[in-house]
């Protein structure tokens, strides 16, 4: 075996990466200096960070692969790994795992190799790319600039003395509105109306709309069964029954509240 070479995991052999001498300058592909922000390829950096982020908006796996390994080779591995922590808030779909993967792949990429070398190469497309099969959305960026602009708006509205052209979705959030079930225990405006656990437990803590599952709504049932209060069998279904879809905020007494004993 040579000495320019490694086993590698799965037997085989590869040249082992000596990286760049900290005295010699750093050139592109074409033997030339690079330049400030200057990639190997001979791009800005910046047009391929922009790239990287249009390729996983966009859903490219392919651009957005060469994007990060293009920014890893040339030294900005820095600068992929906080751009991709940008997008996958940015661009991709709320919930989706994939915020996770590229976090790990960085923590591999920077904590066990260099992240220019070829282990940290592999990480950078294996994040470009698991961010660019993602389901692309950018709600969360258009519902912050939305809200921000509300905001603008009741602002402008109430220093004019006029109604506002667009509101929150919530009102004004007051007893006895839409949202009138939120006024429960854990609100100053609930405990002055006394509703205690008794409310919190048969109105408060339904979800929905799909329900709890079959395993929960056993357990819910048994910890009833425990508690200190009575409920009537109205209460009980009335608080494992998942909310309307249509309605979600409307909470009707259940059959039978009047009727219980404390």
């Amino acid at each position: 075996m040579s000495d320019d070479t490694q086993t590698t995991l799965g037997g085989g052999e590869a040249a082992i990466d000596e990286g760049d001498d900290e005295d010699e300058p750093r050139t592109n592909d074409f033997g030339d200096e690079l330049g400030e922000h200057e990639t190997r390829g001979g791009y800005s950096r910046y047009t391929v960070s922009s790239l990287l982020q249009k390729a996983v908006r966009r859903s490219d796996e392919e651009c957005a692969a060469w994007a990060a390994w293009e920014l890893a080779r040339s030294g900005y591995a820095w600068n992929l790994w906080d751009r991709l922590a940008l997008y996958v808030v940015e661009d991709l779909r709320a919930g989706d795992e994939v915020v996770l993967l590229v976090h790990r792949y960085e923590r591999l990429a920077n904590d066990h190799w260099n992240p220019e070398e070829w282990e940290g190469r592999l990480c950078a497309i294996h994040a470009a790319l698991a961010a660019a099969r993602a389901t692309s959305t950018r709600e969360a960026t258009y519902a912050n600039d939305y809200f921000e602009k509300v905001a603008q708006e009741r602002t402008a509205a109430r220093r004019a003395g006029r109604e506002p052209a667009e509101d929150f979705p919530v009102g004004d959030l007051e007893p006895g509105g839409e949202f009138d079930v939120i006024f429960d225990q854990h609100t100053y405006e609930g405990a002055k109306m006394d509703r205690n656990g008794r409310y919190f437990t048969v109105h408060g803590a339904r979800v929905g709309p799909e329900g709890e599952s079959e395993l929960g709504e056993r357990w819910r049932r048994r910890s009833l069964d425990l508690d200190d209060r009575e409920y009537t069998d109205a209460e009980r279904d009335h608080a494992l029954a998942p909310v309307d879809p249509e309605d979600r905020w409307t909470e009707p007494d259940p059959p039978g509240d009047d009727e219980r004993e404390e």
